[in-house]
């Protein structure tokens, strides 16, 4: 069976409100509409919302306001910012991210680290494992014991399983945050699950995290993450190499819009930062041209 063959039951679009969004998530929601209209899957709009201290209402007007500019369709999920705030904020299943959270202390999968940031810089890895510091700690972040050994499945798009270890970068990864509130692996995870999503789309610098995740799910004991597939994108970058930020304003859709670039502009533009033979014009365009 190839990928082609599949039918899906959902993907999502997952911004977060930390920022307004630029071309390299236009890139992304593209996509992942793509392969959604491809595979007869709903798309959900899914906002990650629990970095409290970034989050902006400002930005998440942002969010629904790109998407109707640019038409990418979505078609579960919030439809304007109150009903997000109302329905559909994380905030809303903080429940299910505590239960995951206590599944993982009552397993003994997880220990307390007091490690300052500059102390992680400085050592690259936290030193909290073995020290028995309670969960209870105030301002104490609580990481997952990870095994440098366990060999994790992953389901490509293309229909292929890749073996891989969970890179460096991801041993014993945070699952909840020094402010008390899960993070970021642990209630993507946990959504996923929760809104029954089959296919992941995200950009190849999130590889790491997929693992991560995938692991996560094994010991939350959560078999049926096994089933989702993959695709990961290749990323636009900045003229520097690097990768496209948040900050980096000249690239938000919100400030195309101010300079009265239409939609047709913006995806002219990411055509031309992908390097493609010929520009598109929508977001349909765009992601034919990618996935061919």
């Amino acid at each position: 069976m190839t990928s082609s063959t599949i039918h899906f039951n959902k993907t999502r679009i997952a911004p977060t409100p930390s920022g307004f969004l630029h071309v390299g998530n236009v890139l992304s929601f593209s996509i992942t509409a793509a392969l959604a209209r491809k595979h007869g899957a709903k798309i959900l709009l899914r906002i990650d919302d629990l970095d409290r201290t970034r989050v902006n209402p400002e930005y998440l007007t942002d969010i629904f306001d790109t998407l109707r500019f640019l038409e990418i369709p979505w078609d579960d999920g919030p439809q304007d910012v109150n009903d997000f705030e109302t329905h559909f904020s994380q905030v809303q299943r903080m429940h299910l991210y505590n239960e995951a959270l206590e599944q993982l202390a009552i397993k003994g999968l997880i220990f307390a680290c007091t490690c300052s940031r500059k102390q992680l810089n400085e050592t690259g890895s936290c030193a909290c494992a073995d020290k028995n510091i309670s969960l209870n700690t105030p301002e104490a972040s609580w990481r997952l014991r990870t095994s440098n050994n366990t060999v994790l499945q992953l389901n490509s798009y293309d229909a292929s399983t890749i073996q891989a270890q969970l890179p460096a970068e991801m041993r014993d990864f945070v699952v909840r945050k020094k402010d008390g509130f899960p993070a970021y692996q642990l209630t993507s995870v946990i959504d996923d699950l929760f809104y029954g999503v089959d296919l992941v789309v995200r950009g190849e610098d999130l590889w790491a995290s997929t693992l991560a995740q995938i692991q996560l799910a094994a010991v939350l004991d959560k078999p049926v993450f096994n089933d989702t597939m993959f695709y990961h994108h290749p990323l636009l970058l900045e003229g520097s190499g690097k990768k496209l930020s948040k900050s980096a304003g000249s690239t938000s859709i919100r400030y195309l819009r101010q300079e009265g670039r239409r939609a047709e502009d913006v995806f002219e533009l990411i055509s031309k930062l992908l390097g493609l033979s010929s520009n598109a014009n929508n977001w349909q365009q765009l992601a034919g041209f990618i996935l061919g």
